[in-house]
């Protein structure tokens, strides 16, 4: 969930530790701080806030060093306050270190170290971590030495990088849960939470795996495992993007990234579809065709909007594949005992490959002998690694803590895993050509969506105001209406609920007077004249009712207050059209609010812990 950044080589390390923080600061952005090492001496600086605060009380000519280590916080032991601001150091100032994740056993770890003398300054699990390390420094052991029997006793998570004030050619890297990345350059290392600030530094990283530890100098990296065995780093190539990573003009990263989806909509299926065929070509899952022709039952696990997606998805492979198919919270999943046989295919999506509860869950079905395939956008995350075969989305980064982009490729590529396997199965070659060449036509269309963009800001501006929304949708725009009013929620702070709109009489009718909006994705589909009924109750009782509709028709104005117009498409492809006016509507009216779009309070991009 937090964000990690450290260098060492021969460049100025402030500004590196700066700007890679800012490039991770949708992992967190509580408080933020720097450990960099001067005259033998360990300094830290931090502050409450984001980085731009921590900025602002630095001076660079101050802090000469060519290595040290910052982070960017997301608050889970003791308040944003900047004494539980990271880095964390022992009262003697020999350790400092950064750490994501969470230390289950520090209670007890406390105590003994208060028993021993140790003095705690912060109310944080990392803090424990300094205090141990240095305890087994000034019982004879080394700085790697220290560290590695330190973590034997530790239980939780951690991606931590470590520094000794008298070890200054070298930090410490350790991985167990949360990602760590090492970035190889000339004469020169950094290390990460992600990629994102290697970028225009090194293409060249190496992906820690959990029990690995990394001793870093400016010439090499040596990685061994927590028992002490040698590893052989091995090295891949990453993109190496500046523009992807950057707002290009945007007033935020969302509305970038929502602007950006007819690309990534079309990077999603580069090379995937085959349009004469009638089906699709997936290369992750080309050697586990028969394990999926097999299944009798698949379950998608996610959290959040990805749960979202798996809902779409569930309707998309049980109407063409003709098997059950469930979706189940990844938060939990393994505390209920899931039923799962040697037919079941588990499979997990996630946008940033490393989500805590999404990676517990494929864990548990692996305990259980299913075969797990993974959904995600971040190349060499740890859920590609550690699922048996999967699908890349090719968004690009997505750097906005609400999902946008991610959500309509993640649908797209369940809706090529739907049109594959159910041309593999029953579904016919005429059929298969439809569905082929509308996907095709998607980033056309979704353009085109986009276009209702003044619409919606006159819209958004009628109804800032609001306290509460309700989202209602019918089949496979009901997960439409959950993932519109969470993208509400998220970045505006209003109150919202989507539901299924017949569900609505069913309880949420009760809430409804002149005040509450009420948006209904009202599409010419199968069920359209149900939704015009649905709409008529909400009238009757002075409901505000805004309707997402499909362009030509002629009808729906005469039942509502305001419309938004998108284009038609198949009924299990409306979803990625229908979304684009409810993203657009949230990331409008949390502007007129003042909120802020791309990091809301309490929230993170990745979350990394339970």
């Amino acid at each position: 969930m937090c964000g990690i950044v450290g260098y060492i080589g021969g460049q100025k390390v402030v500004p590196i530790l700066l700007n890679g923080l800012k490039r991770l600061e949708y992992r967190g952005y509580d408080s933020a701080g720097i450990a960099v090492r001067i005259n033998g001496s360990i300094v830290v600086q931090k502050q409450v806030g984001k980085i731009v605060n921590l900025e602002k009380m630095i001076n660079e000519d101050e802090l000469p060093s060519t290595s040290g280590i910052g982070h960017t916080r997301w608050a889970t032991h003791g308040e944003p306050n900047k004494i539980n601001a990271h880095p964390h150091t022992d009262q003697f100032g020999k350790i400092a270190l950064v750490h994501n994740g969470i230390i289950e056993n520090y209670e007890l770890l406390r105590t003994e170290l208060k028993a021993k003398g140790y003095l705690f300054q912060s109310d944080t699990d990392t803090e424990v971590l300094a205090h141990l390390f240095v305890d087994y420094l000034c019982n004879g052991c080394t700085f790697f030495e220290a560290v590695r029997q330190g973590l034997s006793r530790v239980q939780g998570t951690y991606g931590l990088v470590v520094m000794c004030a008298d070890e200054p050619d070298y930090l410490i890297a350790a991985r167990k849960g949360s990602p760590l990345v090492v970035g190889h350059g000339r004469g020169e290392y950094f290390i990460a939470s992600d990629a994102a600030p290697l970028v225009g530094h090194t293409t060249d990283v190496t992906y820690m795996q959990d029990g690995e530890m990394a001793l870093v100098t400016s010439k090499n990296v040596v990685i061994k495992t927590i028992d002490n065995l040698p590893v052989q780093p091995h090295v891949e190539c990453i993109d190496s993007d500046l523009a992807a990573i950057e707002k290009g003009g945007f007033a935020h990263y969302m509305l970038k990234e929502i602007m950006e989806q007819p690309q990534t909509i079309r990077d999603t299926m580069r090379g995937r579809l085959l349009l004469d065929d009638g089906t699709a070509k997936l290369g992750g899952i080309q050697y586990e065709f028969q394990s999926l022709l097999n299944a009798n039952r698949l379950i998608i696990t996610a959290c959040g909007t990805s749960w979202h997606a798996a809902l779409i998805g569930e309707y998309m492979l049980e109407e063409h594949l003709g098997i059950p198919v469930e979706v189940e919270y990844a938060s939990e999943f393994r505390y209920r005992d899931p039923i799962l046989r040697p037919d079941s295919i588990v499979i997990a999506i996630s946008q940033s490959g490393e989500t805590a509860d999404t990676l517990a869950a494929i864990r548990e079905a692996h305990r259980k002998g299913s075969k797990v395939f993974g959904i995600c956008n971040v190349v060499g995350s740890t859920i590609a690694r550690e699922t048996d075969a999967g699908i890349y989305l090719h968004a690009g980064p997505e750097i906005g803590v609400a999902s946008t982009k991610a959500f309509t490729s993640q649908v797209v590529v369940l809706a090529l895993m739907t049109l594959l396997l159910g041309r593999m199965r029953s579904l016919s070659h005429a059929r298969g050509k439809e569905i082929a060449y509308e996907l095709a036509a998607l980033p056309d269309k979704v353009a085109q969506a986009l276009s209702s963009n003044d619409v919606v800001r006159e819209i958004a501006e009628e109804f800032q105001w609001a306290r509460n929304f309700l989202y209602l949708g019918r089949g496979y725009n009901f997960p439409v209406a959950l993932e519109g009013a969470l993208k509400l929620k998220e970045i505006s702070y209003i109150h919202a609920e989507g539901y299924p709109a017949a569900e609505m009489k069913h309880g949420p009718i009760a809430l409804i007077d002149k005040d509450m909006p009420v948006v209904f994705i009202a599409t010419k589909d199968s069920i359209y004249d149900k939704v015009l009924s649905n709409i008529e109750e909400v009238k009757s009782r002075r409901g505000r009712v805004i309707a997402i509709a499909t362009e030509g028709d002629t009808q729906i104005a005469r039942h509502v207050e305001r419309v938004v117009y998108v284009p038609q498409t198949i009924e299990f492809l409306n979803p990625l059209v229908t979304i684009i006016p409810l993203q657009l509507l949230a990331y409008h009216i949390a502007v007129l609010r003042g909120c802020d779009v791309d990091q809301p309070r309490n929230l993170a991009k990745s979350v990394t812990v339970e």
